[in-house]
């Protein structure tokens, strides 16, 4: 029996079944692949890698993160003792302290693995929110198995325990921003018509305490169309603002300021303009061209202006970084009235900082700055209005650990180291180099390699074990950071690291993106591939000896790779994935991607979506590396059934594909450090595997149930 895809109506999909995340008989069949796959793969080298991995990301010496709040910096912390985590706090002074002998003292404000194991629920941190001045309430959101839907609880932090009559939300997409000690403005998605087509919340209430949060008077809605509303506020100079923000689509949003009754004024600005005011002072970043009294201003130049200008129609703005083909504004954010622009300069970090005035705006740069890796900085204070113009600078690359270290906005100048992480791995011998590979059109396409000395310029013939991962999505930059989990599962064991900087990201900008956006999409896949090519080319390894790796957008990439360059590559990790563009839109928040990917619903656009869903272009006959499939069950932003059908369908034309889907973990590999350093543990050992073994498979598939392979279904259409 054929089971050739032929199909073009979504619902004509034989694995449609596999789509009930909690269904009895996918279920079965999840249990029984689970079963299948631990079986081949699970041994003492996998139990040593994740136990090894797991100490790695567990190590007292990792670099905390902090974030301050009236004086005080909040951490959460995880290790072995307490995997879900320790929320606390100490002075900056105490955390400053380095001596082995003057350990820092922090108050443990909430312990989530004993609050877990009392109310039997498998909570994982999401964030807190503390009432504003006061500092004697939060707001704390808990996830159960680390999905996106939150539990919004009032914590009081002198009692140090949830109030019982206080504000409770249950379980939704959105969230809530405190307005006062008694009311709040709630933005969810909990009950029927609240919600949009893409799941988030549709509209914003004004929440008073003592009544049910969805009697609660809406004051901002949105069609269900859109993608989400969201309400927030803006205290600066003592005076509440309220901000509404309706996101049409991943990439556009209009904006109203307003107050406790709803929006009074729209933002006159483009809605696929980012933007941010503090002050009185606004800047603004195109992405497409904006035409202002004439002057026609380029995608990508950040501008800036006064509120009350733009306001009264009064728009000429004073041209603040003017991008060029390879040097691009990556984010840029206020601090205590200045301006702090993240700048990659043919991949190098740049930070500028702006301070307005009438006139030009004044500008210095952060000296003395890795120039090599990556450097991320923001806000020391998470509330503005406690802002002294203290940042937080990390700086890190591939073999160095990340280093935590202060800045200043007011006056710029070498930043003062505050924590450096000890070692997850050891680097010894590692170099980092860059180099170019030129994809199918001729543009060239940066990468980054991480390995032993010899094999930076290649020497044929070489055999290096290449584990190579990109994203390529959404304006994502994708860059060569540390990780314990590279380090420790590839090049600890001598193998390479390579990291893509393909098309459809942001590294060098809007028009980086553009290029591997909707109907270009594919154009990222072959820079992927054409990654791999030149890393053949330079003699660095051969095809079959290079694993390569992506998670959610990466994972449609990976499955791409599958259907359409499988003979570039030795065993593919495909985590979390998009794979079913005919149905994507009709999955979680699916809809809230169209901008990225097109509408399959729209025949001349299904006519290029159907170029990279590698669902249909999989068929029978072909010679294709061996797959890992892995998701989530508790994932509620890329649908399971993505990497559930494709697993089915690859196993029913006889292809060596597993599969493995652990219950919690949401949008990623686990909710503590045991969990991620097994799904990486795994998925590692899979990899390596496969190199070593070539093309033979590691079980038969055969052995799949015909009760689950369906092969009466194969003379539907399928999409």
């Amino acid at each position: 029996m054929d089971p050739r895809p032929t199909l073009e109506a979504p619902d004509d999909d034989p694995w449609l079944w596999l789509e009930e995340i909690e269904g009895s008989r996918a279920l079965a069949w999840v249990a029984e692949q689970n079963a299948r796959t631990l079986a081949a793969l699970e041994d003492d080298q996998m139990a040593a890698d994740a136990a090894g991995l797991k100490a790695a990301l567990d190590r007292p010496g990792k670099l905390p993160f902090i974030s301050r709040r009236g004086g005080l910096v909040y951490n959460l912390w995880q290790d072995e003792a307490h995997p879900r985590g320790l929320w606390r706090r100490t002075s900056l002074a105490s955390f400053r302290q380095e001596a082995p002998d003057r350990e820092v003292l922090w108050e443990v404000l909430l312990d989530l693995d004993a609050l877990a194991r009392e109310e039997g629920e498998d909570w994982v941190w999401a964030g807190s929110a503390l009432l504003p001045k006061a500092l004697d309430r939060a707001l704390i959101r808990l996830s159960r198995g680390g999905g996106d839907a939150v539990v919004v609880r009032e914590f009081d932090l002198t009692a140090r325990r949830f109030l019982p009559e206080g504000f409770t939300l249950p379980e939704a997409k959105g969230g809530a921003e405190w307005l006062d000690r008694d009311t709040l403005l709630l933005s969810t998605a909990l009950g029927e018509g609240n919600a949009t087509t893409s799941g988030y919340a549709r509209r914003v209430r004004l929440w008073r305490r003592g009544e049910s949060p969805l009697a609660a008077p809406v004051i901002f809605e949105v069609p269900e169309a859109s993608m989400a509303a969201w309400g927030s506020v803006d205290r600066e100079a003592g005076q509440e603002t309220l901000v509404f923000i309706e996101r049409t689509g991943f990439f556009d949003a209009t904006v109203w300021i307003g107050d406790r009754t709803g929006p009074q004024t729209k933002i006159p600005l483009p809605s696929d303009a980012h933007y941010m005011w503090q002050r009185g002072f606004l800047a603004v970043k195109p992405r497409t061209p904006w035409v202002v009294g004439g002057t026609t201003y380029a995608t990508d130049t950040l501008l800036g202006l006064t509120l009350a200008d733009l306001l009264a129609g009064r728009v000429a703005p004073q041209i603040l970084f003017t991008p060029a083909p390879r040097r691009a504004l990556q984010g840029f954010f206020w601090c205590d009235g200045r301006l702090v622009l993240s700048i990659l300069d043919n991949l190098a970090p740049v930070f500028e900082i702006l301070t307005p005035g009438a006139g030009p705006w004044q500008r210095a740069e952060i000296p003395d700055l890795p120039r090599i890796g990556v450097v991320s900085l923001w806000p020391l204070d998470a509330d503005e209005e406690e802002s002294d113009g203290s940042l937080l600078v990390m700086a890190q690359d591939p073999v160095t650990p990340p280093q935590l270290l202060l800045a200043d906005a007011k006056a710029p100048a070498t930043p003062a180291l505050l924590k450096a992480s000890t070692p997850s791995f050891v680097a010894e011998g590692l170099v980092v180099t860059r180099h170019e590979a030129v994809s199918t059109d001729g543009e060239r396409i940066p990468y980054v390699q991480i390995g032993p000395r010899g094999e930076a310029s290649g020497r044929a013939p070489g055999r290096a074990a290449v584990h190579l991962s990109a994203y390529g999505g959404f304006q994502v930059s994708r860059l060569p950071s540390y990780s314990a989990v590279t380090g420790r599962l590839w090049l600890e064991k001598g193998g390479t690291a390579v990291i893509g900087q393909i098309r459809g990201g942001g590294e060098f900008g809007t028009a980086w993106h553009e290029a591997g956006r909707r109907a270009l999409k594919r154009q990222s896949h072959d820079d992927f591939a054409a990654i791999a090519a030149d890393l053949v080319a330079r003699g660095v390894t051969v095809p079959e000896r290079i694993a390569a790796e992506g998670g959610s957008n990466g994972g449609l990439l990976i499955a791409n790779m599958l259907t359409r360059y499988p003979e570039r590559f030795g065993a593919l990790f495909c985590t979390i994935p998009l794979i079913d563009m005919r149905r994507y839109t009709r999955l979680l928040a699916g809809a809230s991607w169209i901008a990225e990917y097109g509408d399959p619903d729209i025949p001349e656009e299904w006519d290029f979506i159907r170029a990279f869903s590698a669902y249909h272009a999989a068929e029978p006959g072909r010679r294709y590396p061996p797959i890992l499939l892995a998701t989530t069950r508790r994932d509620d932003r890329v649908h399971p059934g993505h990497a559930r059908k494709m697993a089915a369908k690859l196993q029913a034309m006889g292809y060596d594909a597993h599969f493995y889907e652990p219950e919690a973990g949401g949008h990623g590999y686990g909710k503590d450090n045991g969990e991620v350093a097994r799904f990486a543990a795994l998925g590692a050992g899979f990899l390596r595997r496969a190199l070593e073994r070539g093309f033979a498979p590691l079980c038969t598939c055969a052995a799949v149930p015909r009760s689950h392979q369906r092969p009466e279904a194969f003379g539907n259409p399928f999409v």
